[in-house]
């Protein structure tokens, strides 16, 4: 009797993440959603140009008297599928791609740089331990204990003016990177005592034990034994706080405190549309929902891949 010769394929990590990944359709739909947006944010000058969807025209015959627009549910028609803005007449579907775009822009950047120095800081913190370990605790604690919010209202003057007498271009580019920088020193704090953590505990393991007991320098047990260990959860954080930022820009926005007009953003739009809601509700429906599936689509694609490189969830069998 012959056997057979069978080959036994191992899966790495990475793999029984994707394939955990992919069993999840929610998760799968969430990713397209996302995908799609972010297309559309990138493409956006060359799809309002083929379509001729300019974001800053002002379409004034598409309004009436009073400044409402002309038709059923916001203006809505072939030249303006989604209808244009009281007041102004620039068209809504062209603000929301070059809107996406700055919402975007801004929840990358600032999850990139947040989660940068968050680790950076949560591994020091983890390793060193001692005297700069205390020292970073307790500016973590300190930096909870601030009323953000107000902070970040009272001091964007001031702050923005001096971002500009430092060489920033005024306006709108100034206005971006404030809020990109309050966003990481209200942010950082998160990602670091969650990377302090993992590294407090992944340092007395064996392997790591392993590593010294042969001569390993710092640099080989953090970029070698450490941060392997910790991708899955940065990549995590990262899905799971980039939505939170692209709310944040639009809330700052609506209150005054982002970009100014004419410049696309859904927070401008969301602001602006509150002076009109009685006369056209289909101007503060449509950058809403939109804000909403985003962000929702977001945290639904964190949740599937948190459940994918976690080896221990249940949701997910393979």
């Amino acid at each position: 009797m012959t056997v057979a010769d069978t080959t036994i394929v191992g899966l790495s990590p990475s793999r029984l993440a994707l394939a955990r990944f992919r069993r999840d359709k929610v998760a799968v739909v969430a990713l397209c959603v996302v995908v799609f947006f972010v297309l559309i944010a990138i493409f956006a000058p060359l799809l309002t140009s083929v379509f001729n969807l300019s974001p800053y025209a002002l379409d004034r015959q598409a309004l009436n008297d009073y400044g409402n627009p002309i038709g059923r549910f916001g203006g809505m028609s072939w030249n303006h599928p989604l209808g244009v803005e009281p007041g102004t007449g620039r068209d809504i579907l062209g603000r929301l791609m070059y809107g996406a775009r700055v919402s975007l822009l801004i929840g990358f950047i600032g999850t990139i740089v947040t989660t940068g120095v968050g680790l950076v800081l949560g591994m020091v913190s983890g390793l060193r331990r001692g005297l700069l370990d205390s020292v970073i605790t307790r500016v973590a604690d300190l930096t909870l204990a601030f009323p953000s919010l107000l902070l970040i209202i009272a001091l964007n003057r001031p702050l923005t003016q001096r971002l500009e007498s430092m060489g920033v271009p005024k306006g709108n580019f100034a206005r971006m990177t404030y809020i990109i920088l309050v966003l990481t020193v209200f942010g950082w704090v998160y990602m670091a005592r969650l990377i302090r953590g993992q590294v407090l505990s992944l340092r007395e393991r064996e392997f790591v034990d392993a590593a010294r007991s042969f001569g390993a320098s710092n640099t080989h047990i953090v970029f070698k034994q450490l941060l392997p260990n910790l991708w899955a959860q940065v990549i995590v954080f990262a899905t799971l706080s980039l939505p939170g930022y692209v709310a944040v820009e639009a809330s700052l926005s609506f209150l005054g405190i982002g970009l100014m007009a004419p410049a696309a953003s859904w927070g401008i739009m969301l602001g602006d549309s509150v002076k009109y809601y009685r006369a056209d509700p289909t101007y503060l429906l449509i950058p809403g929902v939109t804000l909403m599936i985003l962000v929702m689509a977001f945290n639904l694609m964190g949740d599937g891949l948190r459940d994918a490189v976690d080896p221990k969830s249940d949701r997910q069998q393979l």
